[in-house]
């Protein structure tokens, strides 16, 4: 029976929050200079539980002062907390002070933690029938979890129950005390049974049943140093669960019959928000404040973008009205039309906006008229420019609505208008973008641009650059499009995108994917913005050489090709050269496909090669130093910034499922480091003058999640006391000793670690090694029978990816896996490498992405004038100021090695290793 006036109670851990919302959340201020991004994110988070939540009552909860009753038990509790920074102090009280804005409970009591007055009102709570939500990712919260009480981490968008409490602590919730007693808190100084750790704790607590059962039969244990550890230090355990066990009896001064939710008074709601200028917020919730009216009232939208009336800005009183109106709502759809798909050499020619469904414009800035094809010289068509706002007053009264921070700036791949704007001097923000929306939500699926969402999400098909422009030798560039049909395409871009964004936004919610979006794509947008616009230095006469001496190269390949051969051919064409290795020169293992062409692949040539024939292996040599002539020390020449003497690659979030970055035009990510010329190709990568580059790169970190993830003990260690995994792995598994190891078996130990993350097979292996299929298989046997654990972890992938289609990351990322049910058992096979692997990459990419985040915030506050140039996986590229150097290279180490904290809790360290030199090559 349910006694309680409301039926399910939300209790927020606020000084758990403050914490999580001040490392989460990049700094910011109000004009006078008070620091507020602590706040923001805890007045966002009210914000969201007071709208999206079933909560019919809410308290929030904090410590009231760093001294409790604990501290009579064990004085040393909480003892060496350090200082809370000093940008978050005064954000104490306006955290408080947001509370009572939106006109609910904000409870303290002298001597007590937050957590106990929580363990006390769920108690209560629960006893009078209510649900109770606790919102925190506090794990000392986790004991209380049960039928009736759950908890939500609103950081990541988590529910926590009894599943998720055991997955944390090997133990039921009732339980979860007797672990923390033995295994202590080295964050609250609870001193545990020392040498003891979750796991074995929580072995120790499943095979006696309680903390007073073990203590009492710790002379039963055989292992010896165990079994002397819990004797000696039976006291400090009881200590230790004192401290803690939450106080479920707080006497509380203010009853739960009071935590029903009441209106805000909308005066005192208007006041805070003002104070703290979140002006987005005000926005926001301008329904309940009452006083914001829509200058353009948007109609009922029509069912389709064809039946939209789009209007057409060509004076500033017309601009003015649309950038009035998107004052008002709080929220406009933004897209840029240019010259070229480049957005750093890109001319800007037009603007289009949307702020409601069917309410579009397009603002010409920079057409020509509708001339003739380049080349061409049939002018008949070709009509002088129209009437058109110059672009500087267009940009000069769009600035400060594309700026305002209460404004929100919508768009598709929205990264290309940031860079287009930005060299006019224009910082988009904040922003939300359409195509990221679609790949967090769906990321695997499908692909994320414009027309494949809108044909996906809202059943329409947008009008084709090819049908504006044309296509082949006569398209034309948008700048000579007449503006009735540039209308209509650009207008339509920012219709259809605010439309997908009113169905994609509300699915971060419903798939609890908003800290993700959140806290690392949406973040990362100006990250990489910047990165692309400061791009690198490239030596061209350093290019220049190399392509010279590759093409002296490939003529001597060449003539050794066909002396070998015994006639010329087109060692390019697979079909010719197939013909010479398998009919005129009769070597064994040709096969020919489909088309009736023998297979000419590397894996064919390899083959040949390791057999010893001559010919086959330079034919590999040349195809490797061809492909580096055309593909980096040509191309790269071709692709220099001639104003600033630079490369500029452009960065795509939404290609890769695992959350991985992708680079092209140029792809520098791919340019090869295991070859003598790979490597030579990034000495043209250069610093400018009393500069350097500085290389930070995460050291194995894949190899470090796997242990974590898949809890491998032998490896967790090794990685704790910087010891080499790949000799450790090889005495593992092979029974050898570490010390005066051949380096053969190491290579050998290396490559099944390597190769288990993504799932080889014996062949695969045998491949990778040279050796025998059955010797392969040996050794992978061997490995998992060391490491049952990465077993384990294997099949619970590969289950859950088929149970749900999906697996994720430590940081809550969904990678798909469409083809884990395909009737094709390659694809099935595939598939399941995928689901093995992604956690894993997909994990390091969301970390080496949240390192992106806080680089830039962090050269700031330390007032360094490094840039970030490129990043290469787990490898981050910067140019640093000689005389930063070392300041530089701490602080990147530092940031990189605790990217996780304080989101995930990883069981191994990160290690980052720094690089400097004159260029790429030296610098890693």
């Amino acid at each position: 029976m349910n006694n309680a006036p409301y039926k399910h109670l939300y209790l927020v851990d606020g000084s758990g929050y403050i914490f999580r919302a001040y490392f989460a959340i990049p700094p910011r201020s109000t004009s006078d200079g008070t620091p507020t991004n602590a706040t923001f994110g805890f007045t966002n988070m009210l914000v969201k539980l007071l709208r999206e939540s079933d909560a019919d009552a809410i308290a929030v909860i904090f410590d009231k002062s760093a001294k409790t009753f604990r501290n009579t038990i064990y004085p040393q509790y909480k003892a060496h907390r350090p200082e809370p920074p000093e940008d978050l102090v005064p954000q104490f009280a306006a955290i408080r002070e947001a509370t009572r804005a939106f006109n609910l409970p904000c409870i303290e009591l002298e001597g007590y933690e937050a957590d106990d007055l929580i363990a006390t009102y769920a108690r209560q709570a629960k006893a009078a029938g209510a649900e109770v939500t606790i919102v925190s990712s506090d794990k000392d919260l986790m004991q209380l979890v049960d039928g009736g009480i759950t908890m939500l981490d609103p950081i990541k968008d988590r529910w926590i129950g009894r599943d998720q409490v055991v997955e944390k602590f090997g133990v039921q919730p009732e339980r979860v005390v007797d672990v923390q007693a033995l295994a202590g808190d080295s964050t609250d100084n609870v001193p545990g049974v020392p040498g003891i750790g979750i796991k074995t704790a929580a072995q120790l607590i499943n095979e006696y049943g309680d903390l007073d059962t073990l203590l009492a039969r710790a002379g039963e244990i055989k292992q010896v140093k165990r079994r002397e550890k819990l004797i000696e230090n039976t006291e400090l355990a009881r200590i230790s669960r004192q401290l803690v066990m939450l106080e479920r009896n707080v006497p509380v001064e203010v009853g739960i019959d009071g935590f029903g939710l009441k209106q805000p008074v909308a005066e005192d709601l208007r006041g805070f928000l003002e104070r703290y200028e979140f002006r987005s917020l005000l926005r926001r919730l301008s329904d309940q404040l009452g006083s914001v009216e829509e200058l353009t009232e948007a109609e009922a939208p029509p069912e389709s973008a064809r039946e939209a009336a789009y209007e057409l800005v060509q004076d500033l009183p017309a601009l003015e009205r649309w950038v009035a109106a998107a004052q008002v709502r709080g929220l406009i759809a933004v897209d840029t039309e240019t010259t070229s798909l480049d957005p750093v050499t890109a001319e800007l020619v037009g603007i289009s906006l949307a702020t409601a469904a069917g309410k579009a414009c397009y603002i010409p800035v920079g057409h020509k008229g509708s001339g003739p094809a380049e080349g061409s010289l049939d002018l008949d068509g070709a009509t002088e420019a129209p009437r058109q706002i110059p672009r500087d007053q267009a940009l000069a009264l769009l600035k400060p609505m594309l700026e305002d921070t209460g404004i929100l700036k919508v768009g598709q791949n929205i990264k290309y208008d940031m860079l287009v704007f930005a060299r006019h001097g224009i910082s988009v923000a904040p922003i939300d973008d359409t195509m990221l929306l679609s790949y967090v939500v769906e990321g695997g699926l499908h692909g994320h641009g414009m027309d494949e969402l809108a044909q996906l999400h809202l059943d329409y098909q947008c009008i084709s650059f090819k049908d504006i422009c044309g296509k082949g030798r006569n398209q034309i560039t948008f700048d000579k499009v007449p503006l009735d049909k540039a209308l209509d395409y650009a207008a339509e871009d920012a219709d259809i995108t605010l439309r997908l964004y009113e169905v994609l936004k509300p699915r971060l919610v419903s798939d609890r994917l908003t800290t993700i979006y959140e806290t690392i794509e949406r973040p990362l947008v100006p990250i990489l913005t910047e990165m692309e616009l400061t791009g690198i230095k490239v030596d061209r006469d350093t290019l220049r050489r190399m392509s010279n001496d590759f093409a002296r190269r490939i003529g001597e390949l060449e003539t050794q090709i066909y002396k070998l051969a015994g006639r010329e051919f087109t060692i390019g064409s697979p079909k010719q050269l197939g013909e010479i290795l398998f009919d005129e020169m009769s070597l064994d293992g040709g096969r020919k496909g489909k088309s009736g062409a023998y297979a000419t692949g590397a894996d064919i040539l390899e083959g040949l090669a390791a057999l010893g024939h001559d010919l086959p292996a330079r034919v590999l040599d040349w195809r490797q130093i061809s492909k580096l002539k055309s593909t980096y020390t040509d191309a790269l020449q071709t692709q220099i910034n001639p104003d600033t003497g630079r490369v500029h690659t452009s960065y795509s979030q939404a290609v890769a499922s695992t959350g991985r970055l992708s680079s092209n035009d140029p792809n520098l990510q791919n340019i090869p480091v295991r070859t003598e010329e790979g490597r030579k190709i990034r000495t043209a990568f250069v610093a400018e003058e009393g500069c350097v580059l500085l290389s930070v790169d995460y050291s194995q970190i894949e190899l470090r999640l796997t242990a974590h993830i898949a809890e491998v003990e032998a490896l967790k260690q090794a990685f704790h006391e910087g010891q080499d995994i790949h000799a450790i792995t090889a005495s593992q598994v092979f029974g050898l000793p570490v010390e005066g190891m051949d380096p053969m078996v190491r290579r050998k130990a290396k490559a099944i670690n390597f190769g288990i993350i993504y799932g080889i097979s014996a062949f695969g292996l045998a491949q990778n090694l040279g050796i025998p299929q059955g010797e392969a298989k040996a050794y992978i046997d061997a490995y998992f029978a060391r490491y049952p654990g990465i077993r384990a972890y294997m099949d619970k992938m590969k289950k859950q990816a088929r149970e749900q289609g999906f697996v994720t990351t430590l940081f809550g990322r969904k990678i798909h896996v469409p083809g884990i049910k395909d009737k094709n058992p390659a694809m099935r096979s595939f598939s399941d490498r995928a689901a093995i692997n992604a956690p894993i990459q997909g994990t390091a990419a969301d970390i080496i992405k949240r390192a992106m985040i806080r680089v830039p915030p962090a050269l700031k506050q330390a007032k360094l004038a490094a840039r970030m140039l490129l990043q290469v996986h787990d490898e981050l590229l910067l140019e640093v100021p000689r005389e930063e150097v070392e300041q530089t290279s701490a602080l990147l180490r530092e940031v990189m090695e605790n990217a996780c904290a304080p989101a995930v809790e990883l069981s191994v360290p990160l290690v980052a290793d720094a690089g400097i030199g004159a260029n790429w090559a030296e610098a890693h």
